[in-house]
């Protein structure tokens, strides 16, 4: 849910159906009111049927059944330690990992891109960047806002030199596509901005970038 629109829309293409069922999980943002008024302000004009899922306020007795009705499940920004805790305590992340062999695509930003993979560099535990263990959907490490966080790129070097896993980093307004645990493609709404992979070799980092594929144009 970007200013330019132009990932959002790469993503409903994604899905199986022409009017996909998006639904958003705010849970890292402690399932903030104000993020879900946004979604439902992006995506209600959008060829989809949107929905959302609140923890906090559970009201969803069957989550397995549900997330395996979703075409997409978006999972926003926040406290990716808080989020993956709560989600373990609703067993939501074996919900998701029934619907992810069911078809449903699943996406997100910031916390909902880390949480996919086996590790990453996050701040949820105060300003400094730590590692933390995701829900390992993914292969190796993810490392979100490479561009738009001073802190992010130095951080996720220091943590792979220090033995996180090697892996993935996007700029912002960067999307990165897996298919079947590959990458597949890399996306982007804005000139410039890449993906890089990012591996320790010799007791160096080593970063590759990857070109991503612009989608979209950016408003002046």
């Amino acid at each position: 849910m970007e200013v330019n629109p132009a990932l959002d829309d790469f993503i409903l293409g994604l899905a199986r159906s022409p009017c996909p069922r998006i639904c958003f999980v705010p849970t890292a943002s402690g399932d903030n009111e104000n993020y879900v008024v946004r979604f439902y302000k992006r995506f209600s004009t959008a060829q989809c049927r949107p929905t959302h899922l609140e923890l906090f306020r559970r009201s969803v007795t069957d989550l397995a059944a549900f997330a395996r009705d979703q075409d997409i499940i978006f999972v926003g920004g926040g406290n990716t330690a808080n989020m993956l805790a709560v989600w373990r305590l609703h067993e939501f992340d074996d919900a998701l990992r029934g619907a992810l062999e069911a078809g449903t695509v699943l996406a997100g930003i910031s916390a909902g891109s880390i949480c996919w993979f086996e590790q990453g560099p996050t701040d949820s535990f105060g300003p400094d960047l730590k590692p933390l263990a995701g829900l390992g959907f993914l292969p190796g490490s993810n490392c979100p806002h490479y561009d738009g966080e001073p802190k992010r790129r130095p951080a996720y070097h220091a943590q792979v030199l220090a033995g996180m896993q090697a892996g993935y980093a996007a700029d912002d307004g960067v999307a990165l596509h897996f298919v079947d645990g590959s990458l597949a493609d890399v996306v982007s709404s804005r000139p410039g901005a890449n993906a890089y992979r990012v591996e320790a070799v010799g007791g160096q980092i080593v970063e590759t970038p990857i070109a991503a594929r612009r989608v979209g144009e950016i408003e002046p």
